[in-house]
């Protein structure tokens, strides 16, 4: 198997179907919210009944046009629907709205580390994102043997961004998807959520000699909506033809999907081509146009990008690569980091305790930092004590915990409640320090004969005599200096 991964190269291409956070659908005024009871918003536009006519939505292409400002893509002034034909249970009109040979968006690229992890910046090229609205859904659940059509999903806008076939692992196709995934949401066309089915998309995987520029035959995998799953998916795929390449076979295009419970893809048709949809121009819907003031309009109104953000982290509060990139990872991370540096005035310490503790908290219970039951505001107060040396980094842990539990609302009612403040009093920490030395003789004597390692057990006694109230870099010197006499 190692022989025949050297002789051949894996080239991937995806297709990601990302659906826009509009309130109504691409060409109706019918409700795009999700979770509604079946067929509860498909109007007669969704439809196509006889008498209707599609209306575009602006919003829909205003967020098409974000998303190719923020690839460096060609926003195309004219863009032309189409009816894409094809025949399926859930798409009711018999066709779907699309658009083919003149998309709204054309060009640019989306840099990933190559080889999907850590390694030097690698720019994959986007082909085309283009409008279109989505197909019902089949329901085989519950119907007695038979199948369900739930006509809600009907019309939902969706931007379709096709990748060049640049990718060349499925470590690649995952950290493409993933840094796709952030920029949606950055821009807030998109919810990104996966198991809704807002964010989904299509593999195309082949295999070619290594070192020849044509391309092998392909597969298509349909519709997953797992990073885990398509990394997988490809993987398996990979396998699978290298399997039969070597075997003297040949691989057969045609779409497959993905069984993550056996980890096999399976064959579903023979792959369509352009031909076989018939494609020709809408004729209810004119050529899109797009005016320069409406792309600038776009263009004033686009917020700070990932890759942007991360830079200005770097420059403005000395955050490590790393760090920058982890807490720009989502939008809502960077703006929650930017409230607790705001109100500690340590960007540090905010980063290291999002990334830890704050980090352990979300991750026991499978939460998003935007569900984070410790607001920006109380976690920065809670450093800000921190910083005073109200109370030691311990006892701040404690306050965290009690703090997500809903046990206060602020650092500091939690610390005065229980009596957690430290004590800062010279003389009274002396006076501690002293009876415990007095306690402990022998521990002493071993200190003053050149035992380093016993200066540790003192600490904690004079720790505990405080219930950790004292501040442990103090007691240290104070002990030294008591011992030293």
């Amino acid at each position: 198997m190692d022989n025949g991964k050297q002789k051949w190269e894996t080239v991937v291409g995806l297709e990601v179907h990302v659906q826009l956070a509009t309130r109504s659908k691409i060409f109706s005024g019918a409700s795009a919210a999700y979770g509604a009871g079946p067929n509860t918003q498909a109007c007669a536009v969704d439809l196509a009944l006889p008498g209707v006519l599609p209306v575009l939505n602006r919003e829909a292409v205003c967020m098409a046009v974000k998303f190719g400002l923020a690839i460096g893509a060609q926003i195309n002034r004219e863009s032309v629907f189409a009816r894409k034909n094809y025949f399926y249970p859930d798409l009711p009109k018999g066709y779907q709205i699309s658009q083919y040979e003149k998309p709204i968006v054309s060009g640019g690229t989306l840099a990933i580390s190559a080889g999907g992890d850590g390694g030097a910046q690698k720019n994959i090229g986007i082909t085309r994102a283009h409008l279109e609205e989505d197909a019902g859904k089949s329901l085989h659940e519950d119907f007695h043997g038979m199948s369900g059509i739930d006509l809600n999903r009907a019309g939902t806008p969706l931007l379709e961004i096709v990748s060049e076939p640049d990718l060349r692992s499925a470590a690649e196709a995952a950290a493409y998807l993933k840094k796709l995934h952030t920029l949606v949401r950055y821009l807030e066309i998109c919810d990104g959520n996966m198991q809704e089915g807002s964010f989904r998309f299509d593999a195309n995987v082949s295999l070619r000699p290594r070192g020849e520029e044509k391309l092998g035959v392909r597969t298509e995998i349909k519709n997953v909506n797992s990073f885990r799953f398509i990394e997988k998916a490809v993987q398996f795929e990979v396998r699978r033809q290298m399997k039969i390449l070597d075997g003297g076979g040949a691989v057969v295009q045609e779409t497959r999907s993905y069984d993550s419970a056996a980890d096999e893809t399976r064959p579903m048709r023979g792959k369509e081509e352009a031909d076989d949809y018939r494609y020709f121009p809408d004729p209810d819907l004119p050529p899109l146009l797009l005016e320069e003031d409406f792309i600038a309009a776009v263009r004033a109104a686009m917020p700070e990008l990932p890759e942007q953000k991360a830079a200005r982290f770097i420059r403005d509060y000395a955050l490590t690569e790393d760090d920058a990139e982890t807490l720009t990872a989502g939008r809502d991370t960077a703006d929650y980091f930017e409230a607790v540096a705001a109100a500690c005035g340590d960007a540090k310490s905010a980063a290291n305790w999002i990334n830890g503790e704050l980090a352990g908290h979300l991750n026991r219970e499978n939460l998003a930092l935007g569900e984070s039951k410790v607001s920006a505001q109380a976690l920065g107060e809670l450093l800000c004590r921190v910083s005073e040396k109200i109370i030691s980094s311990k006892t701040a842990k404690e306050v965290l915990q009690r703090l997500w539990n809903g046990e206060g609302a602020s650092a500091d009612e939690i610390i005065a409640k229980h009596g957690l403040k430290q004590i800062t009093d010279d003389d009274a920490i002396e006076k501690i320090i002293r009876q415990t030395v007095d306690a402990h003789p022998e521990q002493a004597r071993q200190f003053r004969d050149g035992n380093e390692k016993v200066l540790g057990y003192l600490v904690g006694q004079v720790m505990k005599s405080t219930k950790g109230k004292a501040e442990p870099r103090k007691v240290n010197a104070v002990l030294r200096e008591m011992l030293s006499e």
